[in-house]
């Protein structure tokens, strides 16, 4: 499995960071496959500790993070005007639909995006 054909949501990242069995299958990845929008998620979190950071920036070392485009720029658009979905949100989902990527998460609001291929991880 090389986790080029998924995109892991944030909560899947901090999952598989946390050793999570649900993500197991997830965490088996050579390369982790995120949007721009998880990196910053990820780094930006408050008082992140210098260790649980050291985790994150060799996560994110191994990791294909995938920047915002006119594409993904507009189809955000789209979904934001869609759906009443969180900007971080609908960025990452216009990320996986325009990369023809299934997005893995926990979340269940993404549920409501009809052209996103999905992967709901159950805790």
């Amino acid at each position: 499995m090389n986790g080029a054909e998924y995109l892991l949501d944030t909560n899947v990242l901090i999952y598989i960071i946390k050793g999570k069995p649900s993500v197991r299958f997830f965490a088996m990845s050579e390369v982790f496959t995120l949007s721009v929008i998880s990196e910053m998620e990820l780094l930006g979190k408050y008082r992140i500790d210098p260790a649980e950071q050291r985790i994150v920036m060799q996560m994110l070392r191994d990791s294909y993070i995938i920047d915002i485009d006119p594409f993904i720029k507009q189809k955000t658009i789209e979904i934001r005007q869609q759906y009443n979905i969180k900007l971080p949100d609908a960025i990452v989902a216009a990320t996986a639909i325009i990369k023809g990527l299934s997005l893995v998460t926990a979340d269940k609001e993404f549920c409501k995006i009809a052209d996103l291929d999905m992967i709901l991880i159950a805790l």
